[in-house]
């Protein structure tokens, strides 16, 4: 039997490679909004970051997730993160 690949992405703050399942993607659509993507599959240009609270504090204060979709991050997505983040360690 063939051993199924495992999707691999990296972080854009560690630049780490990991399976999918182990980061959030943070998509930005065509009209410039926005969101958490928690299936992975929605349009738009994509960011990934490591399911880490230190890794979050570091994205939030160098303001990378910014810089790579081009476009300002409301506060609301990054307390979105961190409450997914804190969800999924229990």
């Amino acid at each position: 039997m063939k051993t199924k690949k495992v999707p691999m992405r990296s972080c854009i703050m560690s630049k780490e490679q990991l399976p999918k399942q182990e980061l959030i993607r943070i998509v930005k659509n065509k009209e410039g909004q926005v969101c958490v993507d928690l299936t992975g599959k929605m349009n738009g240009r994509g960011a990934y970051i490591k399911k880490d609270i230190n890794i979050l504090d570091k994205v939030v204060k160098s303001k990378i997730l910014e810089k790579k979709l081009e476009v300002n991050i409301p506060s609301s997505i990054y307390d979105e993160l961190r409450q997914i983040i804190l969800d999924s360690k229990n």
